[in-house]
């Protein structure tokens, strides 16, 4: 086991260092710079022509006119040995400052999403398996192609409505109005627990639902194994059997693609948000590749594929636990 952990460790460095190039490479591929969206908002209506010596310096001011690998390792080593992700241009600040608690609320979107991705497609899947051909299995499959037609847009406007029209919720945003520049406290944090569950259905809902697929089918095949007909034969108890064998392995598949759905879900955030009025990362995104504004961007993207890498060692580490057959064959 200390070699199997060994080894995720070091691949998992050097996942990060090509990750980092190549978010570095991503916010160098826009056609054109910030040093030219800050002179065009500079002198937009008062007449002035805008000249390239102009462009070129503001972005000599800014350190836009250094080599691609010089500004590369400035930007990597100042976030590896001080943890500063740079200058956020158009907030005319540091991009730790602009991101702030977005980070966390960010963060805790994800984890509250998939929290209740696998509370509900887990054993939603297991009792479909084994009631596999009943109304509610068939019932369930319409659910989970329902999730993977349906867009998350429009699941957002539909709960918002409901929310509203039944139970009074307030539309849009984590927190009620009282909480939004209020210090933390335990009031402000269930204030977010209340408001947290329609953003966290709304992109946890093709996750479950494919999820919820993934895990019936391999119930189902697991059931059909020997070893399941073996264990029944000896007289094991049935709840028991199901837990130690087939349900144990069932999940492989779900825990192997955590990672997988870190991305999802973040890749339908930027939208939700718009939908219902979230200050998170993804809207901080969309709104900095627009600006052009790459140091931002680029930590955000650095960010998130730390988080799935993060992810997806854990999830190895989670498989070796539960299948000893994954460290036994590296």
């Amino acid at each position: 086991m200390t070699v199997f952990l060994i080894r995720r460790l070091l691949g998992m460095a050097l996942t990060l260092l090509l990750v980092s190039l190549m978010v570095f490479l991503i916010m160098e591929l826009p056609p054109g710079d910030y040093a030219e969206r800050y002179a065009f908002r500079k002198f937009s209506g008062t007449g002035v022509a805008v000249t390239p010596a102009d462009i070129q310096a503001i972005r000599v001011d800014l350190g836009l006119d250094a080599p691609m690998l010089v500004r590369y390792v400035d930007w990597i080593s100042g976030i590896v040995l001080r943890g500063d992700f740079g200058q956020a241009y158009s907030f005319l600040t540091s991009v730790t400052n602009v991101i702030g608690d977005k980070v966390w609320l960010t963060l805790g979107l994800l984890v509250a999403t998939l929290l209740l991705t696998y509370l509900i497609a887990i054993p939603v899947g297991l009792y479909a398996a084994v009631k596999r051909g009943s109304g509610a299995d068939y019932g369930l499959t319409i659910f989970s192609y329902l999730g993977l037609a349906l867009p998350n847009f429009l699941l957002a406007l539909l709960l918002l409505y409901f929310s509203n029209r039944w139970f009074g919720g307030a539309i849009g945003g984590l927190f009620s109005d009282e909480y939004k520049d209020a210090p933390w406290s335990l009031a402000k944090l269930w204030d977010l627990v209340k408001h947290l569950w329609i953003p966290a259905l709304v992109l946890g809902w093709s996750a479950i639902a494919y999820q919820l697929q993934t895990v019936r089918a391999t119930m189902s095949d697991e059931l059909g194994k020997l070893s399941v007909t073996a264990a029944r034969a000896r007289g094991l108890p049935e709840m028991r059997l199901m837990v130690k064998y087939p349900a144990r392995l069932a999940v492989n598949p779900v825990v192997s693609t955590i990672g997988f759905d870190v991305n999802r879900i973040f890749s339908e955030l930027p939208i939700v948000a718009a939908v219902l009025g979230l200050t998170e990362l993804g809207d901080l995104l969309l709104k900095s590749f627009i600006d052009l504004d790459m140091n931002v961007a680029g930590a955000i993207l650095l960010m998130l594929t730390v988080v799935i890498v993060v992810m997806n060692f854990l999830s190895d580490l989670l498989l070796a636990w539960l299948d000893p057959r994954i460290r036994l064959e590296g």
